[in-house]
């Protein structure tokens, strides 16, 4: 083997020590400031992203507690909306049924007075009925016919007797 032969040791010294010495110069000169150019390449690129990121995420943040702040406003704002439509239909509601109340307050004495109207004539076309049939009994009976006065008043004071008594 080459590499074991003495004599050659020297020349193989000097020629490793050369390769190391070129190789040292290369890496030192330039492959190792390319890729520590590319190292803080890409970490300027990732500090840059978390500073992007922090950025969005506090912006977020803030759009978030707007969101919250608008919709808190918005609920409130349809409670106070229903609360006055509450009132205003409570309001409405009452003044309906007062509206009725009268309404049928005014209807209830127009039939109260037509009743009235209704039992007067009853009453009087009975006490008509009952002089006709009392003269004509009184007629048929003693054979004297009765004057209609005094057979109305009879029939009015027997009336008036008996709605007493039963009253």
């Amino acid at each position: 083997m080459p590499q074991f032969d003495v004599t050659t040791f020297l020349p193989q010294i000097i020629w490793l020590v050369i390769s190391y010495l070129v190789l040292y110069f290369l890496m030192a000169k330039v492959a190792l400031p390319r890729i520590g150019g590319i190292l803080e390449e890409r970490q300027a690129r990732i500090d840059d992203n978390l500073d992007a990121a922090q950025s969005l995420r506090n912006e977020s943040n803030a759009e978030a507690e707007a969101y919250e702040g608008s919709m808190a406003e918005a609920r409130e704002q349809a409670r106070s909306t229903i609360y006055d439509a509450t009132q205003e239909m409570s309001a409405d509601s009452a003044r309906r049924h007062e509206e009725l109340g009268e309404r049928l307050s005014g209807e209830l004495k127009s039939a109260e007075q037509r009743i009235a109207e209704a039992k007067l004539e009853a009453v009087t076309g009975i006490q008509d009925a009952a002089a006709s049939v009392a003269a004509q009994a009184t007629e048929r009976l003693i054979g004297i016919k009765p004057g209609e006065e005094a057979v109305a008043r009879a029939i009015s004071d027997a009336f008036n007797t008996s709605v007493k008594e039963s009253g």
